[in-house]
């Protein structure tokens, strides 16, 4: 079939089949489940003109609820924070836009100093020695420190708190399931929603290679991290924590409590809420441990003239050198995210990181107040939370209703802890008024 708008014709694409050995498209994606390919058409009349096709798309557009238009306290890893409209601007800029991943690294001065400010203020974040240039996402650097934990003790296990972002736990198992990586999940307790951290010093005798721990974790509720911290401090299993980085400007840091590692989603800072991304993964460490990390590290240094200059200090991943010797098969960082989040975090400061985190935690424990005041409402946990909380609900179906009116009150826990039924998180973000709150509780309140 031809297609006028794509620059390959019938005849290229037959010879370029043939060239590799395949008969045809179908033949060349045979690996992918048929249950994943769709067999139909698109749903697109046509042929169309480029004006007709055009306003086709923005209709189908059009149909995407935006954030103004609606009350969302959906969160779950992906969060509605803020962004100042700078952000857009500088990223947008073709030197940045434009730019693929620095391979001719030391001409791209710009975008490796790009990349060395951001390690700079994440580092400064976590409060780790060194960070690397991001990675994918937060469920990637996640699974990338479990395995540098098993690569740095020679070890096959490692355990992870159930109460980790679910998505995060699917990565880690598909990571471990190739890497003969034997998972071990800590349950959490029933009422707190904390990790149950009791006898986990018994556990880490013998083959565990670290464990990961969230905070705040999927519940919202935030872990005893320094407790963690102290259990783990004389063994050789590595501390992996998993954190949100806007609650890093109130509450303690990973280096603060003897974190070997600290990974999360990035997403917060500057990057907006898309589907499924692209999103942002950062990584840091401490300096003992800077050689098992993956990943590029950038780095700052002089010329034989005196002259500023940033190189390609450290890159451990298969490309540059023995692959036997990598650290990582990971290849691509996110460099344009990395950006957006070095101008927004640049942007903010210490004191906007702090006003956006504590109007979230302030506006969260309003809003957390309002919501259990509802007849059939009630906290699912005890725990201190920050910016999300979890809820029981006795009628689960006004989830459905309140979405009639624009408002989505969270994200059901159900498809991922089963024993959770008829419960939701909500998420608070600084973006949330009291008006929104007031709204949704009025709303829900008639419906209770």
């Amino acid at each position: 079939m031809n297609h006028r708008f794509i620059p390959k014709t019938y005849q290229e694409r037959k010879e370029m089949l043939s060239e590799i050995g395949k008969s045809s498209i179908e033949e060349l994606f045979s690996q992918i489940p048929q249950s994943l390919k769709m067999e139909k058409q698109l749903d697109i009349k046509g042929p169309m003109s480029e004006l007709e096709l055009t306003k086709h798309i923005n209709t189908l557009a059009s149909k995407n609820k935006i954030d103004d238009s609606t009350i969302s306290f959906l969160g779950g890893g992906s969060y509605d924070h803020y962004i100042p409209s700078v952000i857009k601007h500088i990223t947008s800029r073709s030197e940045f836009y434009t730019a693929y991943t620095p391979y001719q690294a030391e001409i791209s001065q710009g975008v490796l100093q790009s990349i060395f400010e951001f390690q700079t203020m994440i580092s400064r974040l976590t409060n780790m020695e060194v960070s690397n240039a991001s990675m994918y996402d937060g469920a990637t650097a996640a699974a990338e420190a479990m395995l540098m934990a098993k690569n740095k003790n020679k070890k096959g296990s490692v355990l992870i708190s159930k109460a980790i972002n679910p998505n995060y736990r699917k990565v880690l198992k598909t990571y471990a399931s190739q890497l003969g990586i034997e998972l071990e999940e800590i349950d959490f307790d029933s009422e707190t929603g904390q990790t149950n951290i009791d006898g986990l010093e018994s556990k880490l005798e013998g083959k565990i290679a670290g464990v990961v721990i969230q905070s705040p974790n999927y519940f919202g509720v935030i872990e005893e991290m320094e407790q963690i911290g102290e259990k783990l401090k004389d063994h050789k299993a590595l501390f992996i924590a998993v954190v949100d980085p806007i609650s890093l400007a109130v509450l303690k840091r990973p280096g603060d409590y003897h974190a070997d590692i600290a990974v999360g989603e990035g997403q917060s800072l500057g990057i907006p809420q898309s589907y499924g991304g692209p999103y942002l993964g950062f990584f840091s460490t401490t300096q003992k441990l800077m050689r098992k990390m993956p990943g590029r590290v950038v780095g700052k240094t002089e010329d034989k003239d005196g002259n500023l200059g940033f190189v390609l200090t450290l890159q451990t991943r298969e490309q540059h050198i023995r692959r036997d010797k990598a650290t990582s098969n990971i290849c691509s960082n996110q460099a344009l995210c990395a950006l957006a989040a070095t101008v927004y975090m640049s942007t903010m400061g210490k004191q906007g990181l702090k006003e956006a985190a504590t109007q979230s935690l302030q506006k969260a424990y309003y809003a957390k107040q309002k919501f259990t005041n509802i007849d059939g409402v009630t906290p699912l946990f005890t725990g201190p939370t920050f910016k999300e909380f979890a809820l029981k609900l006795e009628k689960p179906e006004v989830i459905k209703e309140l979405e009639k009116h624009n408002i989505y009150i969270g994200v059901s826990l159900e498809n991922d802890y089963p024993e959770l039924s008829s419960s939701i998180i909500s998420a608070v973000t600084e973006k949330r008024t009291s008006e929104e709150i007031d709204e949704t509780v009025k709303k829900w309140g008639e419906m209770a």
